[in-house]
Protein backbone atom coordinates (compact mmCIF):
# COMPACT_ATOMS: atom_id res chain seq x y z
CA UNK A 1 0.00 0.00 0.00
CA UNK A 2 1.71 3.35 -0.78
CA UNK A 3 1.73 6.28 1.17
CA UNK A 4 2.61 10.09 1.06
CA UNK A 5 3.90 10.01 4.46
CA UNK A 6 7.29 9.49 4.16
CA UNK A 7 10.30 10.20 6.77
CA UNK A 8 13.95 9.54 7.18
CA UNK A 9 16.06 7.93 9.49
CA UNK A 10 19.47 6.74 9.83
CA UNK A 11 21.10 3.19 11.09
CA UNK A 12 23.35 3.13 14.28
CA UNK A 13 26.66 1.24 13.04
CA UNK A 14 26.12 -2.10 14.57
CA UNK A 15 30.38 -2.26 15.37
CA UNK A 16 29.95 1.86 16.74
CA UNK A 17 32.50 2.01 19.67
CA UNK A 18 30.69 1.94 22.55
CA UNK A 19 31.81 5.49 23.74
CA UNK A 20 30.25 6.83 20.26
CA UNK A 21 26.95 5.02 20.89
CA UNK A 22 25.07 7.40 22.54
CA UNK A 23 26.40 10.63 20.75
CA UNK A 24 25.69 8.97 17.80
CA UNK A 25 21.98 8.70 18.68
CA UNK A 26 21.93 11.94 20.26
CA UNK A 27 23.33 13.85 16.78
CA UNK A 28 21.02 12.06 14.88
CA UNK A 29 18.23 13.44 16.76
CA UNK A 30 20.30 17.14 17.04
CA UNK A 31 20.32 17.02 13.01
CA UNK A 32 16.51 16.31 12.76
CA UNK A 33 16.14 12.75 11.90
CA UNK A 34 13.03 11.52 12.44
CA UNK A 35 14.54 7.31 13.03
CA UNK A 36 17.22 5.94 14.59
CA UNK A 37 17.65 2.13 13.74
CA UNK A 38 19.36 -0.26 15.48
CA UNK A 39 20.26 -3.82 14.21
CA UNK A 40 20.59 -7.14 16.08
CA UNK A 41 23.27 -9.35 14.15
CA UNK A 42 25.03 -12.37 15.67
CA UNK A 43 28.01 -11.61 17.79
CA UNK A 44 27.47 -7.93 17.93
CA UNK A 45 24.41 -6.07 19.98
CA UNK A 46 21.31 -7.03 21.43
CA UNK A 47 18.41 -5.16 19.80
CA UNK A 48 16.51 -4.73 22.68
CA UNK A 49 19.01 -3.16 24.87
CA UNK A 50 20.51 -1.00 22.51
CA UNK A 51 16.98 0.44 21.86
CA UNK A 52 16.61 0.95 25.30
CA UNK A 53 19.69 3.25 26.14
CA UNK A 54 18.88 4.97 22.73
CA UNK A 55 15.41 6.22 23.74
CA UNK A 56 16.62 6.62 27.11
CA UNK A 57 19.77 8.91 26.15
CA UNK A 58 17.37 10.98 23.53
CA UNK A 59 13.90 12.64 24.05
CA UNK A 60 12.67 12.76 20.86
CA UNK A 61 13.41 10.45 17.81
CA UNK A 62 11.77 7.37 17.37
CA UNK A 63 13.98 4.17 17.85
CA UNK A 64 13.38 1.29 15.51
CA UNK A 65 15.03 -2.95 16.06
CA UNK A 66 15.38 -4.05 13.03
CA UNK A 67 14.94 -6.79 13.60
CA UNK A 68 14.63 -9.55 16.10
CA UNK A 69 15.10 -13.03 14.74
CA UNK A 70 11.79 -15.01 15.98
CA UNK A 71 14.00 -18.05 16.35
CA UNK A 72 15.51 -16.48 19.33
CA UNK A 73 12.92 -15.59 21.90
CA UNK A 74 9.87 -16.59 22.88
CA UNK A 75 6.70 -14.87 21.96
CA UNK A 76 5.21 -14.37 25.81
CA UNK A 77 8.60 -13.09 26.94
CA UNK A 78 9.52 -10.98 23.48
CA UNK A 79 6.21 -8.89 24.20
CA UNK A 80 6.88 -8.13 27.80
CA UNK A 81 10.13 -6.92 26.61
CA UNK A 82 8.45 -4.58 23.96
CA UNK A 83 5.44 -3.72 26.23
CA UNK A 84 8.00 -2.46 28.49
CA UNK A 85 9.73 0.07 26.40
CA UNK A 86 6.27 1.00 24.66
CA UNK A 87 5.13 1.97 28.18
CA UNK A 88 8.37 3.85 29.41
CA UNK A 89 9.18 6.08 26.10
CA UNK A 90 5.48 5.80 24.13
CA UNK A 91 5.33 6.49 20.39
CA UNK A 92 8.71 6.37 19.75
CA UNK A 93 9.40 2.81 19.05
CA UNK A 94 9.27 0.27 15.85
CA UNK A 95 10.28 -3.46 16.22
CA UNK A 96 10.93 -5.26 13.37
CA UNK A 97 11.04 -9.45 13.50
CA UNK A 98 12.38 -11.53 11.05
CA UNK A 99 13.29 -15.16 10.12
CA UNK A 100 17.26 -14.24 10.58
CA UNK A 101 20.05 -15.17 8.58
CA UNK A 102 19.74 -18.79 8.02
CA UNK A 103 23.46 -19.71 8.81
CA UNK A 104 23.39 -17.52 12.08
CA UNK A 105 20.44 -19.12 13.24
CA UNK A 106 21.47 -22.88 12.48
CA UNK A 107 24.70 -21.96 14.25
CA UNK A 108 22.78 -21.56 17.97
CA UNK A 109 20.34 -24.35 16.63
CA UNK A 110 17.25 -21.96 16.49
CA UNK A 111 16.52 -22.07 12.38
CA UNK A 112 13.26 -24.41 12.18
CA UNK A 113 12.04 -26.65 9.79
CA UNK A 114 9.07 -24.09 8.55
CA UNK A 115 10.68 -20.39 8.61
CA UNK A 116 7.41 -19.12 7.37
CA UNK A 117 4.91 -20.69 9.76
CA UNK A 118 7.26 -19.78 12.63
CA UNK A 119 6.98 -16.24 11.36
CA UNK A 120 3.11 -15.94 11.01
CA UNK A 121 2.80 -17.90 14.55
CA UNK A 122 4.94 -15.14 16.25
CA UNK A 123 4.15 -12.19 14.81
CA UNK A 124 0.00 -12.70 15.35
CA UNK A 125 0.67 -13.56 18.90
CA UNK A 126 2.72 -10.46 19.78
CA UNK A 127 0.61 -8.35 18.40
CA UNK A 128 -2.19 -9.69 20.31
CA UNK A 129 0.30 -10.03 23.55
CA UNK A 130 0.56 -6.39 22.94
CA UNK A 131 -2.96 -5.07 22.80
CA UNK A 132 -3.66 -6.56 25.99
CA UNK A 133 -5.05 -10.05 24.84
CA UNK A 134 -5.43 -13.54 26.54
CA UNK A 135 -3.51 -15.75 23.61
CA UNK A 136 -4.47 -19.20 23.19
CA UNK A 137 -2.40 -20.56 21.04
CA UNK A 138 -1.64 -24.33 19.82
CA UNK A 139 0.30 -23.75 17.02
CA UNK A 140 2.98 -25.87 15.11
CA UNK A 141 5.90 -23.31 16.75
CA UNK A 142 4.38 -20.97 19.24
CA UNK A 143 2.26 -22.52 22.16
CA UNK A 144 0.92 -20.43 24.46
CA UNK A 145 -1.51 -21.48 27.37
CA UNK A 146 -3.85 -18.50 28.34
CA UNK A 147 -1.09 -16.13 28.53
CA UNK A 148 -0.91 -12.20 28.52
CA UNK A 149 0.45 -9.22 29.61
CA UNK A 150 -1.05 -7.93 33.22
CA UNK A 151 -3.07 -5.04 32.79
CA UNK A 152 -0.32 -2.48 34.72
CA UNK A 153 2.03 -3.75 31.61
CA UNK A 154 0.10 -3.00 28.52
CA UNK A 155 0.87 -0.03 26.56
CA UNK A 156 -1.06 2.75 25.70
CA UNK A 157 0.78 3.33 22.80
CA UNK A 158 1.13 0.05 21.27
CA UNK A 159 4.33 -0.51 18.66
CA UNK A 160 3.86 -1.23 14.82
CA UNK A 161 5.49 -4.98 14.44
CA UNK A 162 7.16 -5.17 11.25
CA UNK A 163 8.45 -7.81 9.20
CA UNK A 164 12.23 -8.14 7.60
CA UNK A 165 11.88 -10.28 4.44
CA UNK A 166 12.60 -10.44 1.59
CA UNK A 167 11.29 -13.45 -0.39
CA UNK A 168 7.95 -13.77 -2.23
CA UNK A 169 6.12 -15.92 0.52
CA UNK A 170 7.38 -14.22 3.30
CA UNK A 171 6.36 -10.67 2.14
CA UNK A 172 2.93 -12.05 1.70
CA UNK A 173 3.07 -13.19 5.19
CA UNK A 174 3.98 -9.96 6.30
CA UNK A 175 1.45 -8.63 4.00
CA UNK A 176 -0.89 -10.57 6.07
CA UNK A 177 0.22 -10.61 9.63
CA UNK A 178 2.50 -7.57 10.41
CA UNK A 179 1.78 -3.42 10.56
CA UNK A 180 4.81 -3.02 8.29
CA UNK A 181 7.70 -4.49 6.20
CA UNK A 182 11.50 -3.92 6.59
CA UNK A 183 13.27 -4.28 3.17
CA UNK A 184 17.31 -4.56 3.45
CA UNK A 185 19.30 -2.44 1.57
CA UNK A 186 19.45 -2.02 -1.60
CA UNK A 187 16.62 -1.16 -2.03
CA UNK A 188 15.39 0.59 -5.36
CA UNK A 189 12.51 1.65 -6.21
CA UNK A 190 11.67 -1.06 -8.91
CA UNK A 191 12.22 -3.65 -6.04
CA UNK A 192 10.41 -1.70 -3.37
CA UNK A 193 6.95 -2.08 -6.24
CA UNK A 194 7.82 -5.80 -6.80
CA UNK A 195 8.07 -6.12 -2.72
CA UNK A 196 4.39 -4.26 -2.78
CA UNK A 197 2.77 -6.40 -5.26
CA UNK A 198 3.89 -9.68 -3.04
CA UNK A 199 2.62 -8.03 0.31
CA UNK A 200 -0.96 -7.10 -1.20
CA UNK A 201 -1.70 -5.93 2.15
CA UNK A 202 -5.30 -4.79 2.79
CA UNK A 203 -5.30 -2.73 5.80
CA UNK A 204 -2.07 0.40 6.07
CA UNK A 205 1.55 -1.17 5.32
CA UNK A 206 4.67 0.72 6.39
CA UNK A 207 7.48 -0.05 4.17
CA UNK A 208 10.93 0.71 5.63
CA UNK A 209 13.85 0.57 3.21
CA UNK A 210 17.18 0.69 4.18
CA UNK A 211 20.04 2.26 1.70
CA UNK A 212 23.44 2.67 2.41
CA UNK A 213 24.17 5.90 1.96
CA UNK A 214 26.83 8.92 1.35
CA UNK A 215 26.15 12.59 0.85
CA UNK A 216 29.09 15.14 -1.11
CA UNK A 217 29.25 18.12 -3.16
CA UNK A 218 30.97 16.12 -5.48
CA UNK A 219 29.03 12.76 -6.65
CA UNK A 220 32.09 11.20 -7.54
CA UNK A 221 33.25 11.00 -4.11
CA UNK A 222 29.87 9.90 -2.93
CA UNK A 223 29.59 7.10 -5.11
CA UNK A 224 33.08 6.05 -4.49
CA UNK A 225 31.90 6.08 -0.36
CA UNK A 226 29.29 3.95 -0.67
CA UNK A 227 30.93 1.19 -3.45
CA UNK A 228 32.57 -1.25 -0.73
CA UNK A 229 29.94 -1.21 1.24
CA UNK A 230 28.16 -3.10 -2.04
CA UNK A 231 30.03 -5.93 -2.02
CA UNK A 232 27.44 -8.24 -0.43
CA UNK A 233 24.33 -7.41 -2.72
CA UNK A 234 26.21 -9.79 -5.50
CA UNK A 235 25.39 -13.01 -3.49
CA UNK A 236 22.56 -15.56 -3.70
CA UNK A 237 20.75 -14.10 -1.08
CA UNK A 238 20.52 -10.71 -2.11
CA UNK A 239 19.32 -11.63 -5.66
CA UNK A 240 15.49 -10.67 -4.56
CA UNK A 241 16.54 -6.94 -4.58
CA UNK A 242 18.61 -7.07 -8.04
CA UNK A 243 15.63 -8.71 -10.28
CA UNK A 244 13.41 -6.11 -11.25
CA UNK A 245 16.09 -3.94 -11.78
CA UNK A 246 16.98 -3.04 -15.34
CA UNK A 247 20.10 -4.14 -15.47
CA UNK A 248 19.57 -7.13 -13.53
CA UNK A 249 21.05 -9.32 -16.73
CA UNK A 250 24.54 -7.63 -17.31
CA UNK A 251 24.72 -7.58 -13.09
CA UNK A 252 24.68 -11.31 -13.02
CA UNK A 253 27.03 -11.69 -15.90
CA UNK A 254 29.16 -9.47 -13.90
CA UNK A 255 29.24 -11.23 -10.53
CA UNK A 256 29.86 -14.58 -12.62
CA UNK A 257 33.26 -13.19 -14.11
CA UNK A 258 34.57 -12.05 -10.75
CA UNK A 259 36.48 -14.53 -8.17
CA UNK A 260 35.30 -12.12 -5.39
CA UNK A 261 33.19 -9.70 -3.76
CA UNK A 262 35.82 -7.21 -3.94
CA UNK A 263 36.46 -7.69 -7.75
CA UNK A 264 32.91 -7.34 -8.32
CA UNK A 265 32.51 -4.50 -6.57
CA UNK A 266 35.52 -2.57 -8.02
CA UNK A 267 34.06 -3.27 -11.65
CA UNK A 268 30.69 -2.29 -10.77
CA UNK A 269 29.68 0.76 -13.07
CA UNK A 270 28.86 4.19 -11.58
CA UNK A 271 25.81 4.21 -12.83
CA UNK A 272 24.45 0.70 -10.96
CA UNK A 273 25.96 1.87 -7.78
CA UNK A 274 23.93 5.32 -8.04
CA UNK A 275 21.17 2.86 -8.36
CA UNK A 276 21.75 0.81 -5.90
CA UNK A 277 22.63 3.39 -2.79
CA UNK A 278 21.46 6.72 -1.71
CA UNK A 279 24.84 8.31 -3.19
CA UNK A 280 25.52 11.73 -4.56
CA UNK A 281 24.76 16.02 -3.66
CA UNK A 282 21.84 16.56 -1.34
CA UNK A 283 19.34 17.56 -4.58
CA UNK A 284 20.41 14.32 -6.12
CA UNK A 285 19.98 11.86 -2.64
CA UNK A 286 16.82 14.04 -2.26
CA UNK A 287 15.44 13.21 -5.52
CA UNK A 288 16.14 9.34 -5.17
CA UNK A 289 14.63 9.51 -1.57
CA UNK A 290 11.60 10.93 -3.36
CA UNK A 291 11.64 8.45 -5.71
CA UNK A 292 11.16 5.58 -3.37
CA UNK A 293 8.44 7.71 -1.26
CA UNK A 294 6.12 7.26 -4.83
CA UNK A 295 7.03 3.76 -4.74
CA UNK A 296 5.70 3.31 -1.45
CA UNK A 297 8.32 3.75 1.15
CA UNK A 298 7.32 5.12 4.35
CA UNK A 299 10.20 5.54 5.98
CA UNK A 300 13.89 5.63 4.32
CA UNK A 301 16.61 4.37 6.64
CA UNK A 302 20.41 5.62 5.87
CA UNK A 303 23.13 3.46 6.17
CA UNK A 304 25.96 6.12 6.88
CA UNK A 305 29.66 4.46 5.40
CA UNK A 306 33.39 5.40 6.01
CA UNK A 307 35.79 5.27 9.21
CA UNK A 308 34.30 7.74 11.23
CA UNK A 309 30.32 7.17 12.18
CA UNK A 310 29.62 10.54 14.00
CA UNK A 311 31.15 12.57 10.52
CA UNK A 312 29.39 10.53 8.42
CA UNK A 313 26.48 10.91 10.22
CA UNK A 314 26.38 14.69 10.01
CA UNK A 315 27.73 14.83 6.27
CA UNK A 316 23.88 13.05 5.41
CA UNK A 317 21.50 15.75 7.09
CA UNK A 318 21.65 17.89 4.12
CA UNK A 319 19.24 15.75 2.60
CA UNK A 320 16.40 17.00 5.64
Amino acid sequence: MSSTHHSVGVMLPRDLPPHDFLPFARRAEELGFHDLWVVEDLGYRGGIAQAAAALAATSRIRVGIGLLPVGSRNPGFAAMEIATLAQLFPGRLDVGVGHGMPHWMRSVDAWPASPLTLLEEYITAVRELLRGKNVQSDGRYVRLDGVGLEPSAIPSAVPDVLAGVRGPKSLAVSGRVADGTILAEPTAPEYVREALGHIASHRPHRVVAYNVAAVDADPAVAIAAVRPALEWIGEPDWSAHIGALPFADAFRDLRSQCTSRTEFTRRMPDAWVAELALAGTPEQVRARLTALREAGVTNSVLVPVGENPLAALTSLAPVL
